[in-house]
């Protein structure tokens, strides 16, 4: 990988703020890599309007949530945003998981052992389960996060919900197997492909940044559970710091080519607006190519 200004991002350790290369940021486009991306759709939640938004509601009823992990692929390497949760994390929290989102990889024929770097944009269980299962990717995570799971904040039980103290205790011990590339705000990870530190649902939440055919996409995870969210300004509620999360949504949104161009963490609309890619009873859909149109949906 190439190093970004005088700093190697092949080295252990951590690479501090504003690590995305000038020259790169203004770019040509046409100069730019183009990458795939994928969200696999591995599982799923029942809940209602009303736990959705931090904002009341009146208009109450049914909003399933959907998980998701990402993967990217282009320049011989294989980028996965996030591992999601296992099967005992399932039965324990009570949700429904379709797939081992692991296993789901061998859609794009790609095993676990393929995968050359793992993007943790935060620490939550359904973010960071199943890390033995990818063992040999280096694990780009930010600083801020890694302090948040394990500071002082973890000794509110409301806090360290989301949590799984087996899943930031396996990446403890990735720091120690010298696993971990630690991010002190944005960085880039290669030409065309960025961090965007956004904070604000936790701590340390970060965003990706991927050139594709279609442009810029933003792969937003939980900086944006839902596109409702998003559009109407008001956050899911579990939130680390409100005003982080709502100046989130604006950069993003700058970062992205076009509104159509951010992706939300959770919505099933993901499954709606984008092609499946190969056999659609596998969920696997293509974030690179363009999704429908509000008003081709349902046609």
């Amino acid at each position: 990988m190439a190093p970004i200004g005088d700093i190697d991002t092949r080295a252990i350790g951590r690479i501090p703020a504003g690590a995305i290369q000038p020259e790169t940021q203004h770019m040509p486009a046409t100069a730019l890599p183009q990458y795939e991306v994928f969200a696999l759709r591995y599982g799923s939640v029942e809940r209602s309007r009303n736990e959705n938004f931090i904002a009341h509601d009146p208009h109450d009823g049914p909003m399933p949530m959907d998980y998701f992990v990402w993967l990217i692929r282009g320049e011989n390497r294989i980028w996965l945003v996030d591992t999601g949760f296992g099967a005992d994390a399932a039965v324990q929290r009570n949700r429904h998981q379709i797939r081992c989102p692991i296993s789901a990889l061998q859609t794009l024929g790609i095993a676990a052992s393929d995968v050359t770097d793992l993007i943790i944009t935060h620490l939550h269980y359904d973010h960071a389960g199943n890390l033995p299962l990818v063992p040999k990717a280096r694990i780009h995570i930010q600083e801020a996060e890694m302090h948040y799971a394990t500071g002082h904040y973890m000794c509110h039980p409301v806090m360290r919900h989301s949590y799984s103290v087996d899943d930031v205790t396996e990446m403890v011990r990735n720091v120690y197997r010298d696993r971990v590339q630690f991010h002190d705000g944005d960085a880039e990870l290669a030409p065309g492909l960025q961090l965007i530190k956004v904070g604000g649902h936790t701590q340390g939440l970060q965003a990706v940044r991927v050139h594709t055919q279609r442009g810029w996409v933003v792969v937003a995870s939980d900086a944006s559970h839902f596109y409702e969210n998003i559009d109407t300004e008001s956050p899911f509620p579990i939130v680390f710091h409100l005003g982080d999360m709502l100046d989130g949504y604006h950069r993003l949104l700058a970062l992205a080519d076009s509104p159509a161009h951010l992706v939300p963490g959770h919505d099933p609309l993901v499954c709606v607006r984008y092609p499946a890619h190969g056999d659609a009873a596998n969920e696997c859909y293509a974030l690179h190519e363009t999704p429908k149109a509000d008003h081709e949906i349902g046609s």
